[in-house]
């Protein structure tokens, strides 16, 4: 740690004084040239990308994979060709990002038992279990159950589920999201980092639980529990080198599960939800035991983000950085067909729509002559399905150091139903980069509208989050809603209806089909903010009292005392 003396110190804080953005201005609207790189974002320049990166010759691009090495040619051949800078290791495209995969044998059968009581469940139907640690095998015998409700130490709320309970060993049951009756706690409905599967697990790591069950119910996980099944089967990654606690195995629950399970420990789960919203809540053992054994292949295995750099023209701020992220990855290959015979999990809106629109938006940013007065870094990262590990790496090893990087526009599936008068932001309220949005929304005849779904965290779920946390704010759209010239509701009952049927399934592939008009203006929107970003004077900031404004200001007290 680095100590100042006071006459340093004062220096330090004066340069930050410097630094320390203000309130953004409302952007003047597009120049001609501006509307003419933008006019790069196009129908046939989506659609050939998308077409590629979802086709069956990349097999579901999964980390690691001849498909995921193929989109990361792609996409590295596609920013040479715009004359981007090489930003990854060693002036090459790549930035490795070490993994190491771990697939589960999981038992077809859990058995829980309560005296000479017992229930049986049956693996991916009832159940799913994975290892929490790479091992050749995991497991535990006759480790007692116990209702943990949402797993959740918060002191900013006053709220610690444990109590200072020993569940070291214990089997921990919990639900998922966090508490929403009360508008002072958790943001309200608003879900926050406490209701991720992620922290979840974590947290029973560290409180030394051999192992959780999270309950899931469409509602609080905001999909539908086909998406658990697919996307905690086979292997599974974590960055090599993984610190800290660890559990033996991490699952998920049906809700109808964790009712019959509660019932063998002669409880009722509702009455059991309804405790656990009161801060008062205490751990309740069900007095019920299980036991699992886990048989697991361990592998080192590594996948890249591929990185391209458009240098600034402002000699003072071209160190300066703003970001633009999609994730090239999906989930590969099952070794199950489904009823159609398909295996492979194209990941076509999610995410190869995505990145469509990254490279689109490079060239977009190629044609400006001068470039921007900051420097624009194009990353396509790796492993995002697998807990957004390919953004976390980048986030801890980036090219410039955190102070620098302005902002983030992230891209993770684009809108495929038609153009919309609405724009959903993700995380509406925490950046002053709103301000740009919304007059970049304007210019397009849209209005912005903050998250749609607040208690389904969305906010956590893709890339920006991994910037966010070493303090860059960012931007991170959902597909509009009140699409023209469709009834109400349309637009909402046709994402519904993909994310029911289509996502994380073999299904989410391209289709001709596809009006990318609503894609196309979120995209072009999405230019425009990283562009007037990128000219403004001043850095994009969080709002005051923002979860990651400390980590901000702790990066720009960094650079300040370079």
């Amino acid at each position: 740690m680095l100590r100042f003396s006071s006459l340093a110190a004062l220096t330090a804080c004066s340069i930050l004084a410097v630094l320390s953005p203000t309130p953004v201005r409302a952007a003047d609207p597009p120049s001609p040239q501006e509307e003419a790189a933008a006019a790069e974002i196009n129908d046939a320049a989506l659609r050939a990308h998308i077409r590629f990166l979802a086709d069956d010759l990349l097999e579901g691009r999964g980390p690691g994979t001849r498909g995921d090495q193929l989109a990361q040619r792609y996409i590295a051949t596609q920013f040479a060709g715009l004359g981007l800078k090489p930003a990854g290791d060693d002036g090459g495209w790549y930035q490795a990002v070490p993994l190491v995969g771990t697939t589960t044998e999981p038992p077809e059968k859990l058995v829980f038992r309560h005296g000479d009581a017992s229930l049986e469940l049956a693996y991916s139907k009832d159940f799913m279990a994975s290892a929490g640690r790479p091992a050749e095998r995991l497991g535990f015998e006759n480790a007692e159950v116990v209702f943990v409700g949402y797993g959740i130490v918060a002191p900013e709320y006053d709220w610690n589920d444990y109590k200072e309970a020993d569940l070291r060993g214990k089997v921990l049951l919990m639900m998922n999201n966090d508490p929403s009756g009360d508008p002072e706690l958790f943001a309200g409905n608003r879900r926050l980092y406490y209701g991720r599967w992620d922290y979840k697990y974590a947290m029973a790591a560290k409180v030394g639980a051999a192992g959780a069950f999270i309950i899931h119910t469409t509602e609080s996980a905001g999909y539908p529990y086909q998406v658990v099944q697919t996307s905690w089967a086979g292997e599974e990654f974590e960055l090599k080198g993984q610190q800290g606690p660890r559990d033996e195995m991490n699952g998920w629950l049906t809700d109808a599960a964790a009712r019959q399970l509660a019932a063998l420990g002669n409880r009722d789960l509702d009455a059991l939800r309804a405790a656990a919203e009161k801060r008062d809540f205490r751990p309740v053992p069900l007095g019920t035991t299980v036991s699992i054994d886990l048989r697991c292949r361990s592998r080192e295995q590594s996948t890249a983000n591929v990185l391209g750099l458009l240098e600034g023209s402002d000699p003072e701020r071209k160190r300066e950085v703003i970001v633009y992220t999609a994730h090239h990855d999906h989930i590969g290959m099952s070794a199950e067909r489904d009823e159609q015979g398909d295996n492979i999990y194209n990941g076509a809106i999610d995410n190869a729509s995505g990145v469509a629109a990254l490279l689109a938006t490079a060239r977009a940013f190629a044609e400006l002559d001068p470039p921007p007065a900051r420097s624009i870094l194009f990353a396509a990262v790796g492993a995002e399905e697998q807990g957004l590990l390919g953004s976390e790496y980048l986030a801890a090893h980036p090219p410039v150091p955190a102070g620098y990087l302005g902002a983030v526009m992230n891209i993770d599936g684009l809108n495929f139903y038609g153009r919309t008068r609405d724009v959903n932001v993700i995380g509406f309220g925490k950046s002053n980069l709103d301000t740009l949005v919304d007059a970049v929304a304007r210019w397009q005849d849209r209005h912005v509208t903050p998250d749609r779904f607040p208690d389904r965290g969305f906010y956590y779920r893709s890339d920006q989050f991994s910037l966010a946390k070493v303090g860059v704010p960012g931007v991170y759209l959902h597909a509009g809603i009140d699409v023209i010239g469709k009834p109400a509701g349309w637009g909402q009952q046709q994402r519904e209806d993909w994310e029911a049927t289509n996502y994380h399934q073999p299904s989410d592939e391209y289709s001709d089909d596809w009006d990318l008009a609503g894609a196309i203006a979120d995209a072009r929107l999405l230019f425009y903010v990283g562009l007037r970003a990128a000219q403004q004077d001043e850095l994009p900031a969080w709002n005051p009292g923002d979860e990651f404004e400390a980590a901000r200001q702790a990066a720009l007290q960094a650079r300040a005392a370079e």
